[in-house]
């Protein structure tokens, strides 16, 4: 997965939420959601909790925690 591909969370508290990725590592990836996880502040998920959507967002809608929410909020709707 590659950085800012949206992924949907299959396990722990945030299950069902929609997430965007900010790294990506071995067998495991770090999301953020702009609210409960902040992009200065983001959640490692282990690969297998979470689901690819087959969309992603822009640089531009990962450049602040708003901006984050707005296209996470745009993509759930449609």
């Amino acid at each position: 997965m590659e950085k800012g591909t949206v992924v949907k969370s299959l396990a722990g508290r945030d299950k069902g939420k929609l997430l965007a990725v900010m790294q990506s590592s071995k067998g495991s990836v770090l999301v953020c959601d702009g609210k409960e996880r902040p992009l200065d502040r983001p959640k490692s998920k282990n690969i297998r909790h979470v689901e690819c959507v087959g969309l992603s967002v822009t640089e531009n809608d990962m450049r602040t925690d708003r901006a984050l929410r707005k296209a996470l909020r745009q993509l759930m709707q449609s």
